[in-house]
């Protein structure tokens, strides 16, 4: 009895030593299952975070390159608008020497043969009064004989009365004297007197250029003078100085010219 007790004992112990064993061998084949299928996942997974490359800090961050522009490139490129020329400086009228700037129509005479003629004034109310003031100084002052009463009336620096075209060197009574037939300048002064006493035209009303001259010949071509106004002429010129004249088709001998404000502006002869 006690040996069949041993033996069922033995058997108990047979069967659960081979029922642990198939266990245990069961669980090693699962897991050994279970680490192969899971493996070649996990490792692709390690092998793709090796190829990635780590991120670079913002200091090793390699610059953008931009390319340059040629310099020798003198074309614009295409869809650019050239830049637009600077508008030119209009150069200021130039001078000759000894060619001073002439003064609200010294030089003026007839520009325009076929322009409609001025008209022509006698009336010395239609003057501005301080027009009228200076003429009538002058007229005093070339009355008197002498020469030198001119020279308050005439002026200096930037002001004074322009009597050349050309630059005036010294004193301008001088000058003036120098111009005269005799040696006192009284011809200078007749002359001056005949001229303020002829009929007068108006130019350039309105403008910066506005003047009063005398005589009216000044503006007007001499073949447009009428019998009546060719006498006029003859009180101031000889008829030979009139066909010289006619060569320039202008009157070319002395005339003045007053601005509104009283200036005296010039009293010069010549083309």
């Amino acid at each position: 009895m006690q040996l069949s007790r041993c033996g069922a004992a033995g058997d108990r112990v047979s069967i659960g030593r081979f029922t642990f064993s198939w266990l245990a061998t069961f669980a090693i084949a699962a897991s050994a299952f279970f680490f192969t299928a899971t493996l070649p996942a996990a490792a692709l997974s390690e092998i793709k975070r090796e190829e990635l490359p780590a991120p670079a800090s913002p200091e090793e961050a390699p610059e953008k390159s931009v390319p340059l522009p040629d310099p020798i490139q003198t074309t614009p490129p295409t869809g650019a608008k050239p830049d637009e020329a600077e508008p030119e400086e209009e150069e200021p009228e130039q001078v000759e020497p000894g060619q001073p700037a002439q003064p609200n129509g010294a030089t003026q005479g007839v520009d325009d043969p076929n322009a409609p003629l001025p008209e022509i004034l006698y009336d010395l109310e239609k003057l501005p009064e301080p027009v009228r003031r200076m003429r009538q100084l002058i007229l005093d002052a070339a009355k008197t004989g002498d020469i030198e009463k001119l020279r308050p009336l005439i002026g200096s620096g930037d002001d004074a009365t322009q009597l050349s075209l050309a630059e005036v060197e010294g004193d301008a009574i001088d000058f003036l004297r120098g111009l005269s037939g005799d040696t006192e300048g009284q011809e200078i002064l007749a002359i001056l007197e005949e001229v303020l006493t002829s009929g007068y035209v108006h130019l350039d009303p309105g403008t910066p250029q506005e003047l009063y001259a005398w005589p009216y010949f000044f503006a007007m071509p001499l073949e447009k003078l009428t019998s009546p106004q060719r006498v006029e002429l003859f009180k101031i010129v000889t008829a030979g100085d009139y066909e010289d004249m006619k060569t320039y088709g202008t009157y070319t001998f002395y005339r003045a010219g007053i601005a509104p404000d009283g200036q005296w502006v010039f009293f010069v002869a010549g083309e």
